[in-house]
């Protein structure tokens, strides 16, 4: 015996609305960090890591490392984060590596528990004035 499903008009929009809405999401998360080479003294954020594997305390301070590529060695000026849309707060660089991969250090503190996206990006002198980096992110579960 043969079954058919027929689905009524509406259900094939609402389908297609959220198969078009997942490729959208999929597509858009992949798009974070261009691939092309490099523009003289540009900076480009590759990644961010933080302590712990993204399991954080409340309430205490907890490393993040941003992984970066460099034409040269720009200054820094500040990196500036945002928790879930939250944001941004900007801190100064202290700690910077341009060795490879080139890093950057900031300590930072979450005072609301949850799950939160953390998102990066860095300004930095190029050409003489303050440039943005893109940005790049990580999960970070703050207990």
């Amino acid at each position: 015996m043969k079954k058919i499903f027929k689905l009524s008009s509406m259900t094939r929009s609402i389908l297609i609305v959220f198969w078009v809405s997942g490729i959208v999401l999929l597509a858009s998360s992949c798009a974070t960090v261009p691939t092309g080479p490099l523009a003289p003294g540009e900076l480009r954020l590759l990644g961010l890591e933080v302590e712990g594997g993204g399991i954080v305390t409340l309430g205490l301070q907890y490393s993040v490392r941003v992984i970066f590529e460099a034409d040269g060695k720009p200054e820094i000026k500040r990196a500036c984060f945002s928790w879930s849309g939250e944001g941004p707060d900007c801190f100064k660089v202290k700690e910077i590596d341009y060795d490879l991969p080139a890093t950057l250090s900031v300590w930072l503190q979450t005072r609301n528990p949850g799950s939160f996206r953390l998102e990066c990006y860095v300004e930095y002198i190029r050409d003489g004035r303050t440039q943005r980096t893109n940005v790049v992110g990580s999960q970070i579960n703050v207990r």
